[in-house]
């Protein structure tokens, strides 16, 4: 389908011009003022000092005027910058020009700072080079005054994702699709081609003549905005020829910390200044990277969460190791630090959830408190580093705390009021105490209260006479009749698969395989093959709780699979994935609530961890991991 006409302002020259100076690092005297520097947060807020970079290095050359040095120092691990300038003289001095839109304008005079009386030179404070936050990306100069101004060149003009930088020939690309219509313009046709294995796009226009533009529009906020990425390539048709095709542009910036870039093509008829766009598209290395990219271009980087739900962020780290875990793609191993580090503190109530957080990731939600320790679990193994062992113990401790033979004969209350003995709960208790009872080196303790937890969950009643969990326990102790949800019915999954890999006794496995048998069989979970919640059915839509249970059913039932080498198992995990795939996928890789494809679909940053936990499942399994 085609887009709205697209304007083409200024023609080619006139761009063409100002890039050229901007490259060239030629300013005027007073240097032209964009817009007020607007402070950026990211891994850290404008204006760190230079002592805590994490690096020093010289991307561009400095320059040299009157003598003076005026030099760039970047730390590509904080994304920051900063300036210096060194055999000058008191009241000289030095700055950052920051371009969010190529050099056409920038943010000027950013951390200006002169040479002070005695000494022969000063440096800036740190600035971030791009805004993963408000999906921006930018350059970044520096600029010195020493009676005349001159700038280094701009860092970094080209985005690079592995071996492939802006600019590469569509030659070497490893393939050529076509994701969206492509469109027509007074007989012209332009299409959308991208290397998918390597997230790399390029524009072509057909059937035209001399003159004959052709260009792409790269945006790191799905379509909204694409100032840093207008007019990409820009390329005319020959004289005599008829078509012609851009360089080729990458669709992440590993090193700006932006994924899940959105492209089109444009391109406009010589003797017409209106232009025609297709629709936007992202590449798909694969089906999980692709999920996993559109999933932490939500993250919220300088806050290290999906900003406004606590709980879900924690499954939704947890989805991002497993994916690291199963593919061995490192792409995101900062974020499990980041989200560690930015959350572990004290929050007041309203800042990460409607409860306070007091410290190690525990609230009165005692489910809550679980996930995270989940999440530290998976970070464990997939690092190996004793913090996160330390934090999910410290947790998991927390949670035994609750649990009460005194009601029920046992079991985890739900919240600190013990108003409520639950499934998710006592599924995530099970998980957890198996779980630290294999790493622990020598434990009896952990691998104690797992036997008693395992025997108290298939005594207590939450299995129903079909094989499916319910909600909880009545205020008799006995199962409340209340929705079967998939992420009960995974975690006890999970926990019963776990504890039998520990300990050999062929009665928790058999238990797991028949609540996964439930799962596959009763329409109460599975509608045509397809994991469907309740609220998947008819014009129901689930919460922002419930759009994150079908992928943590599907780690847990993933885990079943391994475990058996079952080819049922296997094939229900790789249903769910082509599921997903085929009708439950927009363009730009947004995965949707029901994995089905049926109406209504929301998605959303929870329905896209969900459903990358399914995506993830079936590659690992494919690749035997």
């Amino acid at each position: 389908m085609s887009a709205r006409p697209h304007p083409v302002l200024g023609g080619p020259l006139t761009l063409f011009l100002a890039l050229l100076l901007a490259l060239t690092g030629l300013v005027a005297l007073p240097a032209p003022a964009a817009h007020a520097a607007t402070p950026v947060c990211a891994l850290a807020c404008d204006t760190l000092d230079p002592s805590k970079a994490q690096q020093d290095a010289f991307p561009v050359p400095s320059k040299t005027i009157n003598g003076r040095i005026v030099r760039l120092h970047v730390s590509d691990p904080d994304n920051m910058a900063w300036a210096s300038i060194d055999n000058g003289t008191t009241g000289e001095s030095v700055w950052l020009d920051r371009s969010w839109d190529r050099g056409a304008t920038w943010e000027g005079v950013l951390g200006k700072a002169g040479i002070p009386g005695t000494w022969t030179g000063t440096r800036t404070l740190m600035y971030n080079i791009t805004d993963p936050v408000g999906h921006r990306r930018g350059w970044i100069r520096a600029c010195g005054d020493a009676g005349g101004v001159t700038c280094t060149d701009w860092a970094y003009p080209k985005v690079c994702d592995g071996s492939f930088c802006d600019g590469a020939d569509p030659a070497t690309a490893s393939g050529d699709d076509t994701p969206v219509p492509s469109t027509t313009l007074f007989g012209r046709t332009i299409s959308l081609h991208v290397d998918q294995r390597n997230g790399m796009a390029w524009g072509v226009v057909a059937s035209g003549g001399a003159g004959d533009e052709i260009w792409l529009d790269r945006s790191w906020d799905a379509g909204a905005s694409w100032p840093e990425g207008a007019s990409l390539g820009r390329t005319s048709v020959p004289s005599g020829g008829s078509s012609t095709r851009t360089a080729m542009f990458a669709t992440r910036d590993p090193r700006g910390l932006l994924y899940g870039g959105a492209v089109r093509a444009c391109g406009r008829e010589a003797s017409h200044q209106e232009g025609s766009c297709t629709a936007w598209a992202r590449p798909a290395p694969t089906r999980a990277r692709a999920g996993a990219d559109t999933l932490m271009a939500t993250y919220q980087t300088n806050e290290g969460w999906w900003r406004s739900s606590w709980w879900n962020s924690a499954v939704s780290i947890t989805s991002i190791i497993d994916f690291a875990e199963r593919t061995g793609r490192h792409d995101y191993d900062w974020a499990i630090a980041r989200t560690f580090e930015q959350n572990r503190g004290v929050f007041p109530a309203g800042v990460r959830s409607s409860d306070p957080i007091e410290g190690h990731f525990i609230s009165r939600a005692i489910d809550d408190a679980g996930w995270w320790a989940i999440a530290w679990l998976a970070a464990y193994d997939y690092t190996g580093e004793r913090r996160y062992l330390d934090e999910a113990v410290t947790i998991a401790n927390y949670v035994h705390q609750y649990w009460d033979p005194g009601t029920c004969g046992g079991g985890v209350w739900w919240d600190r009021e013990r108003t409520y003995k639950n499934a998710v709960t006592n599924g995530q208790y099970l998980w957890l105490t198996t779980s630290l009872h294999q790493r622990i080196s020598g434990d009896t303790v952990w691998g104690s209260r797992a036997t008693t937890a395992a025997n108290w969950y298939l005594n207590s009643g939450l299995i129903n006479s079909s094989g499916l969990v319910n909600d909880g326990l009545n205020g008799s102790c006995g199962n409340n009749g209340q929705t079967v949800w998939s992420y009960n019915q995974g975690l006890a999954i999970g926990g019963f698969t776990q504890l039998w890999r520990s300990t050999g006794n062929s009665r928790y496995l058999d238990t797991a395989k028949r609540l996964a048998d439930a799962a596959m069989s009763s329409s109460v979970l599975t509608r045509g093959g397809v994991l469907t919640e309740s609220c998947d059915v008819g014009t129901g839509s689930c919460d922002d709780n419930q759009k994150q249970f079908k992928g943590i059913f599907m780690r847990h039932f993933a885990d079943l699979a391994d475990a058996t080498g079952s080819a049922t198992y296997r094939a229900y995990v790789t249903k769910q994935a082509d599921s997903i795939w085929s009708t439950d996928r927009d363009r730009l890789n947004r995965l949707g609530q029901r994995w089905a494809g049926t109406s209504p679909n929301p998605s959303d940053w929870r329905t896209q961890a969900s459903a990358l936990g399914a995506l993830t499942a079936a590659e690992g399994l494919s690749a035997g991991r």
